[in-house]
């Protein structure tokens, strides 16, 4: 066993407490989006019930589901990196749009 197996972690720095603090809040706010998204959802008339009633409206719609399941397939595609290796700065997009989502339902908590 190397003795100094830990030595190419010796430049490491910690966090700054501002660090932490941003990190904190950016993860209560991904929890406010969730916790907002998923209260619209399932709601009494919420989204998850538009949307079956627009898709089963008719025959139609339903051919929309192939396209849509193929976008959401695509978006996939350019979200996830190529390799193991390589990360892409879009990776980070689901993470922001739930920080934003999180700041329109904190928003509107606090508004009401």
């Amino acid at each position: 066993m190397d003795p100094d197996k830990y030595k190419q972690n010796a430049d490491i720095k910690a966090d700054t407490p501002l660090q932490n603090i941003l990190s904190v809040g950016a993860m209560i706010l991904m929890i406010a989006g969730i916790a907002g998204l998923a209260m619209e959802f399932f709601k009494e008339d919420g989204w998850v019930g538009k949307m079956f009633s627009f898709f089963f409206r008719s025959t139609g719609t339903m051919l929309l589901l192939p396209v849509l399941i193929f976008v959401l397939w695509l978006i996939n595609r350019w979200i996830s990196t190529p390799s193991k290796n390589e990360t892409k700065k879009s990776g980070n997009l689901p993470m922001y749009l739930m920080m934003i989502a999180g700041v329109y339902y904190v928003y509107q908590f606090l508004m009401t």
